[in-house]
């Protein structure tokens, strides 16, 4: 099995990848929301996905987005194959598409929404934390792409606080660490003692 990064030549999956997409979606009667071929023909062109393949067969698919002016970088669209599932290929999807997205993107907050508990788990081992969806992209453009999804009316019922989906997020170290060093001023920093007693 080939798992590589997108170009061109795998076009030719593009169909094969949308139906399965949609297939998913509606056995689970939830989760993915559904893009246009032209959509994500772009993201394998422009070299935004990972495509794993086996004897020139389709197995399994993931792209990038980026959002907020690219201080997120999202990692969308994981689907496997069914002839392939259970074997280990979409958390071998998921370490190139995050090894991607930070080549790319190394300033970027990497997230995902996901109702599938492997998802979760593969997301969690590679240093994603669940999070609010107030931490996320607050991207207008991003959140209409939840419009195709069974589930969007729960989503703007909640008022994009909450859904379905279980919102995870990858802060790198160096935004961890730049952000740490901005503390608010406490003017008792650099006195010895402060007037107050106890």
């Amino acid at each position: 099995m080939e798992i590589e990064i997108s170009s061109s030549i795998h076009l030719m999956y593009v169909s094969e990848i949308q139906q399965e997409m949609y297939d998913s979606a509606q056995r689970r009667g939830t989760g993915i929301a559904k893009r246009s071929l032209k959509y994500l023909s772009e993201k394998i062109t422009e070299g935004n996905a990972v495509v794993a393949t086996d004897k020139g067969k389709w197995v399994g698919f993931c792209y990038i987005e980026t959002w907020s002016h690219g201080q997120f970088v999202a990692n969308s669209g994981l689907i496997v194959s069914p002839d392939f599932r259970h074997l280990g290929v979409a958390t071998l999807i998921k370490d190139k598409v995050f090894a991607l997205s930070r080549n790319k993107y190394p300033n970027a907050k990497i997230f995902g929404l996901t109702t599938g508990l492997a998802v979760m788990k593969i997301n969690s081992d590679l240093g994603y934390k669940p999070v609010i969806y107030s931490e996320l992209t607050q991207d207008e453009e991003f959140w209409n792409g939840c419009k195709s999804c069974v589930n969007y009316d729960i989503l703007m019922k909640k008022e994009r606080k909450n859904c379905l989906c279980t919102a995870m997020l990858f802060v790198p170290e160096n935004i961890k660490n730049s952000a740490e060093n901005i503390q608010p001023e406490n003017r008792y920093n650099n006195e010895q003692e402060s007037s107050i007693s106890v």
